[in-house]
């Protein structure tokens, strides 16, 4: 089962990821997680990457995709995977595109979680994401069993330096200009499924294992 998860910074798609992990035994698929793992084995994209990084540069959309045809290649993606984070342009999704029709594999579904920009913001400044699995959590809406520390892992929680309230603002500006586009891209092919974000944790949870199967 390859899913993909949709939304707005700040809509859930990490705290659903963990459900779906541990219902169907899939990995989750992070840029930003597989580009800092390819950087420290040194992979020859991980190389590229990091001679990027290291100029100051945005990593281009060319590299990243070779990253992601090297993670979707290991042995823990034969059952399926969530992808978290991207594609983030009409761009890169075609070039995903064009890479699972390389692998002969395709996206089965595409869930995307549907949040108010008034909403997200207070969201997002009051996440905390463990250091450890990266599991996320809320001060209000989910918090921890014990604060500070991960249900999951026992990891400490923490809140991210761009969970701020202006630069959450500027990363809603990018997805509204950039990524949102997508959710026509993904409804013409048949795959979407749209949630109301805003609904409780486990009645979003819920839908999203009746969507799945």
């Amino acid at each position: 089962m390859n899913i993909m998860l949709f939304g707005a910074p700040g809509a859930g798609k990490g705290t659903q990821a963990k459900y779906i992990i541990e219902k169907y035994g899939i990995p989750q698929i992070s840029t930003g997680d597989i580009l800092r793992a390819a950087v420290k084995e040194g992979t020859p994209m991980g190389l590229e990457a990091k001679a990027c990084m290291e100029a100051g540069k945005l990593v281009s959309d060319e590299i990243i995709i070779g990253i992601i045809k090297d993670r979707l290649a290991k042995d823990d993606c034969k059952k399926g995977f969530i992808l978290d984070g991207f594609p983030r342009t009409i761009a890169q999704a075609e070039a995903l595109e064009a890479l699972m029709k390389e692998m002969n594999i395709k996206l089965d579904k595409v869930i995307s979680l549907n949040v108010p920009d008034e909403l997200i913001v207070g969201r997002v400044v009051g996440r905390r994401v463990c250091k450890d699995c990266g599991a996320s959590f809320h001060v209000e809406f989910n918090p921890p069993k014990v604060e500070g520390v991960c249900d999951f892992c026992g990891g400490e929680l923490v809140q991210r330096k761009d969970d701020s309230a202006e630069t959450v603002g500027k990363r809603l500006n990018e997805y509204h200009a950039q990524t949102a586009p997508l959710f026509d891209f993904y409804m013409e092919r048949g795959i979407l499924a749209d949630i109301d974000g805003t609904k409780e944790i486990d009645e979003i949870t819920k839908e999203i294992f009746n969507i799945l199967g």
